[in-house]
């Protein structure tokens, strides 16, 4: 059985890795999915910025010249809300520039000085995440202060994602219906396997019908082609970017292509990559383990805790109450069913962030009473899910990004290496973190490649990792810092996804003083 693809490495919040790691999109997605996270509302409310002024011409030297076309796009702003808004076209397929085009939807946050440094622009993970979303919604949580007083900030959605030309599957129902019916056949059994695959078949033929023609072209090389158009066209000679999770991967990706355009890049919550898809997976599985047990050492301490004795005894019964949902499912007050693979989510869910563990906590609480409620709170966050309704398409991006990038290259040998992992270092999740990979459906076979990216000639690349990251463990930014020729490794000593903008204040001071400064920190800092 193959241990399930990358859960979302999202932006901060949750991310695209193992088949449920998201990013900093996450947290900033609670407060849309109203999780009653009042505690987190005042970092995510959008802050005033001031209205439009012209752009600056665009950038195009060195760039082909059958490309020139859109490098020379002539942007026309316009408010939307607090903020300014435009669309960019970008090549449908770069490697033929006359075969259609795409549009790209763009956000930005004017800086407060009359004089900028320039654009950042970000990227909050996934794959999949609004980069839109994430600086309407939460431009606050998204980057600090003294970012916003100097840097137009900018927020995109890749290709394939939300306001850009985008992936389309299924409608609600048929959604909610993939994601959370429960399979006839049991756990683990061939009949189980061809029952999933032939769920993941349907998704993929919907995701073909109605995506237009875009899905062999929903790459992470296409879309860091496409951020060196939107550098180009917003005015700036080097890239300046600050990508979170997933988000990292388009950065070091950018690097690779294009290193000689690198401005100051820090990337935060790496993923590696060098490494399949396989073990992204089986990684993660490790990770949200350790997440877990970290959240159970901190839970035995509250008196509202329903755990109680050592970590290892607790988490024993974490696994009892797998078991026991896995045999008779809850039914929550909507009509679906909270199994095991739903409280799954739900705990990977709450691993993204500290904040949110005391609503783990409350979730724990009310099923072991029998009550879902929480639980399902919590792992419609993860999906974007609120009173019904999806409220972007992350969750079909993150498919399409990860089919496309991932190729399908482990064999039988690999798969039962790392369930042994899995049943060795992360035994609670263990049973209910594999499955059939969903790719294996996918209509278009993966173009992308897995191998170092070392960058040559670029300028410092910054790389934040976070010593108990389960979505992006530390062990990803350490490889990363080490096979960027410029690479340069800053790690938060702590819990959750991602590091800047935290309440670190050394990370916080290491990642402004080079994005402002161009001063990069000392390789090997470390931020307790």
């Amino acid at each position: 059985m193959n241990p399930s693809r990358p859960h979302r490495a999202r932006s901060r919040s949750f991310d695209k890795l193992s088949s449920r790691s998201r990013g900093a999109a996450v947290v900033a997605g609670l407060v849309a999915a109203s999780l009653a996270l009042s505690a987190c509302l005042s970092t995510m409310i959008p802050d005033a910025a001031p209205r439009p002024t012209s752009s600056k011409a665009p950038v195009i030297d060195g760039v082909p010249a059958d490309l020139i076309p859109f490098y020379e796009q002539q942007l026309e702003w316009t408010e939307c809300g607090d903020f300014d808004c435009t669309t960019v076209a970008a090549p449908l397929d770069w490697t033929e520039p006359d075969a259609g085009e795409i549009d790209l939807s763009l956000i930005r946050s004017r800086a407060l000085t009359a004089d900028p440094i320039g654009s950042l622009l970000t990227n909050p993970g996934g794959p999949g995440a609004s980069g839109v979303g994430f600086i309407r919604d939460s431009l606050s949580f998204a980057v600090g202060d003294a970012l916003r007083q100097d840097f137009d900030v900018i927020g995109f959605d890749p290709r394939g994602v939300g306001e850009s030309t985008a992936v389309r599957c299924f409608d609600a129902a048929d959604m909610d219906a993939y994601l959370f019916d429960l399979p006839d056949e049991e756990r683990g059994t061939q009949a189980w396997t061809e029952e999933l695959l032939a769920r993941h078949a349907e998704f993929a033929e919907a995701c073909d019908a109605n995506s237009e023609g875009i899905l062999p072209y929903i790459t992470t090389e296409n879309a860091a082609r496409d951020m060196d158009l939107l550098r180009a066209v917003l005015g700036d000679s080097e890239l300046n970017y600050l990508g979170y999770s997933y988000g990292t991967f388009l950065g070091a990706t950018y690097a690779k292509l294009f290193p000689e355009r690198v401005g100051r890049l820090v990337l935060d919550g790496a993923v590696d990559p060098s490494i399949s898809g396989l073990d992204v997976g089986t990684i993660q599985g490790v990770g949200f383990e350790s997440a877990l047990r970290a959240y159970m050492a901190d839970c035995l301490q509250d008196d509202e805790c329903p755990f109680r004795g050592s970590v290892d005894e607790a988490l024993a019964d974490v696994a009892t109450l797998f078991e026991t949902v896995d045999r008779d499912p809850l039914p929550n007050a909507d009509g679906r069913m909270l199994g095991a693979d739903s409280l799954l989510n739900a705990i990977v869910s709450a691993m993204y962030a500290e904040q949110l563990w005391p609503f783990l906590t409350t979730a724990f609480t009310e099923v072991l009473q029998g009550d879902p409620t929480v639980a399902f709170l919590l792992t419609d966050n993860y999906y974007n899910r609120v009173d019904g309704a999806y409220v972007d398409n992350s969750t079909e991006a993150f498919r399409a990004y990860n089919c496309m990038d991932y190729p399908l290259e482990s064999t039988p040998e690999d798969e039962a290496a790392a369930a042994a992992l899995l049943a060795a270092e992360a035994p609670t999740v263990a049973p209910y973190w594999g499955g059939p990979d969903p790719c294996e459906a996918w209509p278009y076979p993966a173009t992308g490649v897995r191998e170092q990216i070392t960058a040559e000639g670029a300028a410092p690349i910054v790389v934040v990792g976070t010593t108990n990251d389960p979505a992006t463990p530390y062990e990803w930014s350490v490889s990363l810092a080490e096979q960027l020729s410029s690479g340069v490794l800053v790690t938060r000593v702590g819990e959750g996804h991602t590091g800047y903008n935290k309440g670190n204040a050394c990370v916080d001071a290491a990642v402004e003083a080079y994005l402002l400064e161009g001063t990069p920190p000392t390789d090997g800092l470390r931020c307790e």
